[in-house]
């Protein structure tokens, strides 16, 4: 008999607990508000995991895992046709393309970043069905759960601390008119610049992480560096803008202009000091 039931009476943490314990075999599917999450296990350990909102195809986690790029991603996945990742994976190997270290290695990341998301969900209905395999064309792999679950239970705080600091990802970003005395110790990564790119008051906070390509938990994470950094601002958007479509994504006239000023006030400020 499948086990059932929903996050609010039994955590993603309990349930990773008790498969981990009891080595079990099989698939969970958690049902989300968002999105739906199915995890599959062989004997207590992580073997593959997929979620219904993103491409899981092995050429498009390679490309996340910066192993290929855009260009490179595209041209895979047109020779690959109606390959299978395995048939792919073996394909790539044998060319020395990539090894086998890094095609793992990129799918348990991937695979792991899924379970994480599972500790943010306090609601969703979960299944869990016994000596249901994984699907036969995906590169399975075999990860121990207790790090994955130490791992994500701290992720859980971390979300809840982020979510005190950050309640809406509704709400919009401007840049400080002050800038704080921690902005002389910034340096930004690729991905915070990216960010910094959208801050406009008529960008809302999820709109910038879908243009960037982020989850909640790292928008809310690069947000609240900046903000503590003294650099922008929370504010209520200033109008409804649509998403900018992804692989195009202009800088708005208005960034520009006020990227330049924050730059100047920024130099002033480490003048001033």
């Amino acid at each position: 008999m499948p086990l059932k039931g929903n996050l609010r009476d039994f955590s993603t943490a309990q349930l990773l607990n008790l498969i981990n314990l009891a080595r079990k075999t099989g698939r969970l599917a958690v049902e989300g508000p968002n999105d739906t999450i199915w995890v599959y296990f062989r004997e207590g350990k992580l073997a593959y995991v997929n979620s219904r909102g993103e491409n899981d195809g092995l050429p498009t986690i390679l490309h996340k895992a910066k192993l290929i790029n855009a260009p490179q991603e595209r041209i895979i996945t047109e020779k690959a046709g109606d390959m299978s990742d395995k048939e792919l994976g073996l394909l790539l190997i044998n060319a020395d393309y990539l090894s086998q270290q890094q095609i793992l290695s990129s799918l348990v990341n991937h695979y792991t970043e899924l379970i994480n998301r599972l500790f943010t969900w306090i609601e969703g209905i979960f299944e869990f069905k016994n000596d249901t395999p994984p699907p036969e064309d995906k590169i399975a792999v075999r990860v121990s759960l207790e790090n994955l679950i130490i791992d994500g239970t701290r992720k859980l705080r971390e979300w809840e601390q982020l979510q005190d600091e950050i309640p809406s990802l509704d709400m919009a970003l401007k840049f400080a008119e002050h800038p704080g005395a921690n902005i002389q110790k910034v340096n930004l990564s690729v991905e915070e610049w990216r960010v910094v790119s959208y801050i406009n008051p008529k960008n809302s906070i999820r709109q910038i992480a879908k243009a960037t390509n982020l989850s909640d938990l790292e928008i809310r994470k690069i947000v609240y560096r900046l903000i503590q950094a003294g650099m922008v601002e929370i504010v209520r958007p200033q109008g409804i803008t649509t998403p900018f479509p992804r692989g195009k994504e202009p800088l708005p006239e208005e960034t520009k202009t006020e990227q330049k000023s924050l730059v100047n006030r920024i130099i002033s400020r480490i003048r001033s000091l």
